[in-house]
């Protein structure tokens, strides 16, 4: 077998020795490079991997906090939709009242008047009689050319009218 390799121009012990360098290196390479390599590409790809789940995670409570958001605009749009509703129906039964009130005063307000215009007309109905029967009197003094007693007279005419308010 040694004239098989030394034909070709390689001489076993010195590829013994190359073997074994070749050997020696390799190990001195793996336990020098091969190994902290390896480790460094673990931690790095553990960290990215930490990386990519805590960005998940912050992801997720992002997601969270926009729902939780939007449950609270959500929230206040209803509370305010209330409030308005609440302000309208106080301005409605605030209206209301004041249209009732105005009522109330223009009926007082009608009542009294209608008071006011029964007296007047009744004090107006008694002096047109009081002057009716006067001029009664008068007219009747001189119809018959002679003057009567007044005062009997406008009792009379009085009567009169009386009786024929009556009728009517």
């Amino acid at each position: 077998m040694e004239g098989g390799l030394g034909s070709l121009g390689i001489e076993p012990s010195i590829l013994l020795a190359q073997v074994i360098n070749f050997v020696i290196l390799f190990g001195l390479l793996y336990f020098v490079a091969y190994k902290p390599l390896m480790r460094m590409l673990d931690n790095r790809s553990k960290k990215i991997k930490e990386s990519m789940e805590h960005t998940e995670y912050i992801k997720e409570q992002a997601e969270l906090a926009e729902r939780e958001t939007a449950k609270r605009i959500q929230e206040a749009t209803k509370e305010g939709q209330k409030i308005i509703m609440r302000a309208e129906q106080a301005g409605e039964e605030a209206r209301q009242k004041a249209r009732e009130e105005a009522s109330v005063e223009a009926e007082r307000l009608i009542g009294k008047a209608q008071i006011e215009i029964q007296r007047e007309r009744d004090a107006a109905v008694a002096d047109l009689q009081s002057q009716f029967a006067n001029l009664t009197v008068l007219a009747a003094g001189k119809v018959i050319d002679q003057t009567l007693d007044k005062e009997g007279h406008k009792k009379l005419i009085e009567k009169t009218l009386e009786e024929s308010s009556g009728i009517k």
